[in-house]
């Protein structure tokens, strides 16, 4: 299905990397999902798909219908529903994901600022800004070097010393 660039974007985070199996598993509850996910009666024009086995990103062309706040809602309820399913935390805006070659990994905010004392994140890791709205900036800001992301405000003690 293709998305205007304007289309809503929310990115979940696992805390953990899935398995391939549960990823196979929750993208097809995903799509069952979003084939049925409406607002105020009217079919959203929406989708899903889960990257690198940890980001499960939800997308809506709010050109035929808007996401409102109950469809939200029935959203939000469905991950906490795989949160309970597969034991991940798919809520916790500090766990922070970053790349360390080509390997896609999280930590808690205080482990992240661990490695930043350690040199092992710097300004040019690769760091991912799940705060994005819509597919432009998912295509462009959402896989970042750290410089410059919102994380570097969060930090900007440590990796300006």
């Amino acid at each position: 299905m293709q998305f205007s660039e304007n289309s809503r974007v929310w990115i979940y985070q696992s805390d953990r990397q899935l398995t391939d199996t549960e990823t196979q598993q929750i993208q097809q509850q995903l799509n069952a999902f979003t084939q049925s996910w409406t607002a105020h009666n009217h079919q959203l024009k929406a989708g899903a798909e889960i990257r690198y086995n940890r980001f499960i990103i939800l997308i809506v062309d709010e050109s035929q219908a808007g996401a409102s706040g109950c469809s939200i809602d029935k959203s939000v309820n469905f991950m906490k529903q795989l949160e309970q399913q597969y034991d991940i935390n798919l809520f916790d805006r500090f766990n922070l994901a970053y790349r360390e070659g080509s390997e896609v990994l999280s930590a808690p905010r205080h482990a992240f600022e661990e490695k930043i004392k350690q040199g092992t994140i710097n300004r040019s890791t690769i760091v991912f800004n799940n705060l994005v709205q819509n597919v432009a900036e998912f295509n462009t800001k959402w896989e970042v070097p750290f410089k410059d992301s919102w994380h570097v405000q969060l930090f900007r003690d440590l990796i300006n010393a």
